[in-house]
């Protein structure tokens, strides 16, 4: 099964850009023709993550089969209540993983304390600011760290070029192919810390699913690698609270206690 972990869903109060409302309908179309069983939903920016997370859990539970969705967090503004915040995404949406984006605030400690006590992957956008990855993957061997778009949605070449280090040596580090323009830095990452560290992402619904799957068939790998980047490597981040059920294609949660000015 081919998953997408890096998709967008919702619709945020603010209208600044393309970024602040996420339809799926032609998402849908586009992930089902490139054959594509089931996808990762991530919140818009909003003022209030908790609806942004109740919106992608209403989706989730809406179509199972097709969805699955992680919460996201304000690490400023949600201080003191981002334990709270996940605890409740995961027992009552039985969203499986938390997303932090620099534009909003800088990861934090009680994010990743809170990613740990409640077995949550951490899908974390840098924005080309790599060197603070040897702090949080340190400090936090046991929490899984997704930087997407190789760590850069910016074309930051040298920011990229520095995570293929992070991907290397941290066990724990990991990257998704959204949006990232440069295919040669694709092939490096593959070929210093193999596939094993990589996620299939399209960053949908901007991006066209098929066209960001099309990279990684590109990359020429033997159909068990091809399988770990697409999927493999996901499932294995969700760990035991995320099990295939229902269909082959379903992915069933058990609750658990730039365009100028883009900020992607």
């Amino acid at each position: 099964m081919i998953i997408d972990c890096h998709c967008h869903a919702g619709l945020g109060p603010e209208l600044s850009g393309p970024w602040d409302a996420a339809p799926l309908d032609a998402y849908a179309r586009r992930a089902r023709a490139a054959g594509i069983g089931h996808t990762i939903l991530l919140p818009v920016f909003h003022s209030d993550y908790a609806e942004a997370n109740a919106q992608v859990g209403r989706i989730v539970a809406a179509r199972p089969d097709r969805y699955s969705g992680f919460a996201m967090v304000h690490a400023r503004r949600d201080a003191g209540r981002v334990h709270a915040l996940l605890a409740e995404a995961t027992a009552r949406w039985r969203l499986c993983g938390v997303k932090v984006h620099r534009h909003d605030a800088r990861l934090t400690r009680e994010v990743c304390e809170a990613a740990a006590a409640l077995g949550l992957p951490v899908l974390y956008d840098v924005m080309g600011e790599i060197a603070t990855v040897e702090l949080f993957a340190t400090a936090y061997p046991d929490v899984d760290f997704v930087i997407p778009h190789l760590g850069s949605f910016g074309d930051d070449w040298s920011a990229q070029l520095a995570l293929v280090d992070h991907l290397e040596h941290h066990p724990n580090v990991y990257a998704d192919t959204s949006g990232v323009r440069r295919f040669d830095l694709l092939e490096r990452a593959l070929q210093r810390a193999g596939p094993g560290k990589l996620l299939f992402g399209s960053d949908g619904p901007w991006l066209h699913p098929g066209l960001e799957l099309a990279k990684v068939r590109a990359l020429g790998l033997p159909p068990a690698d091809e399988a770990k980047i697409t999927g493999g490597n996901l499932l294995r981040l969700l760990g035991p609270p995320v099990r295939a059920t229902r269909s082959r294609h379903a992915l069933h949660h058990r609750p658990v206690p730039l365009a100028p000015g883009d900020p992607r």
